[in-house]
């Protein structure tokens, strides 16, 4: 009987080798079908439909939901997301966003950097039924539905170097308002510093009767984005902001009252301003658009 029985060590050495061979769970998805499930993410949509769900690949995959999003979740992919962009067909493209990343990076002496631009159209929007203030386990409420009670334009320019913002609402976006917000910013900045402008290209920037008032006032330097580029104006950000913090969730019985709101929330940003950093090198934003520009060639050759 005792010699039947195995060494103590080759009794361990072979659980070791069964264990081994045999350790971790095997995989359930075949290669082809991970593979499968891949393809039909970025090449094909459902019928009738814009883009993929769980479901829906699930049923043409004859897999699990839980297994495609285990697939897509491994792979990075999000079907259910789009984000919006647009490649600028500017014929100078790369001089204006050279000259206004430059002045991001490296503001010239005595001078202030401004970017400046119009946020029209802002509704005085009154609620039909009083909203209901948040208590422990209920959200604040509001009424999907609303009033309508005027409008206004706010002209605003965003000192890069403080964050600071001089700001005016005004009734309509029309040339007539934007000379009067130059002459407020002229009358705010001090007369010792140039003025350079960062703005878009809007018509009314461009009016022979806004050319006369800056060559009347040669201390104005205008630099315009390019077309299709608003996101290399930082008060564009500070657009964001304010419209986050104070309009949309705002209930506004009349034009003054928004108005009233609009000019607090700038009072509150300026006592205590803070800056948006601009980091990004002209370099590093030509590098990714020439990246696009290939990717969409590619697609459309």
């Amino acid at each position: 009987m005792a010699k039947l029985l195995m060494p103590q060590m080759e009794v361990e050495q072979a659980l070791g080798a069964c264990i081994r061979a045999g350790r971790g769970r095997k995989p359930t998805i075949p290669a082809g079908k991970i593979d499968e499930i891949v393809r039909l993410t970025q090449e094909a949509t459902p019928g009738g439909e814009t883009h993929w769900s769980c479901r829906s690949m699930a049923k043409a995959a004859g897999v699990s939901a839980a297994t495609v999003q285990r697939v897509w979740s491994a792979r990075g992919l999000k079907p259910h997301l789009v984000k919006s962009f647009k490649l600028s067909s500017d014929k100078h493209f790369e001089e204006k966003l050279i000259d206004v990343v430059g002045l991001y990076l490296n503001p010239p002496d005595q001078a202030v950097v401004l970017c400046m631009d119009e946020k029209s159209q802002i509704q005085a929007l009154d609620r039909t039924q009083p909203s209901l203030p948040m208590k422990k386990g209920r959200a604040g409420t509001m009424t999907h539905d609303y009033k309508r009670n005027g409008t206004t334009t706010l002209f605003a320019a965003l000192n890069v170097l403080t964050g600071v913002v001089i700001g005016e609402c005004l009734p309509r976006h029309r040339r007539e308002g934007f000379l009067k917000f130059l002459h407020r910013v002229d009358r705010e900045v001090p007369k010792d510093l140039h003025v350079h402008l960062i703005l878009d290209n809007y018509a009314t920037h461009k009016h022979p009767n806004v050319k006369t008032w800056l060559a009347k006032h040669p201390r104005f330097h205008l630099h315009f984005t390019p077309t299709s580029s608003s996101w290399l104006n930082l008060v564009e950000r500070w657009f964001r902001e304010i419209t986050d913090k104070a309009i949309r969730r705002g209930v506004f019985p009349s034009v003054p009252d928004l108005i009233a709101t609009i000019e607090t929330y700038l009072k509150a940003n300026n006592d205590n301003s803070k800056p948006f950093v601009w980091v990004a090198t002209a370099e590093s934003i030509l590098e990714k658009v020439r990246r696009g520009r290939v990717a969409l060639e590619a697609i459309t050759n």
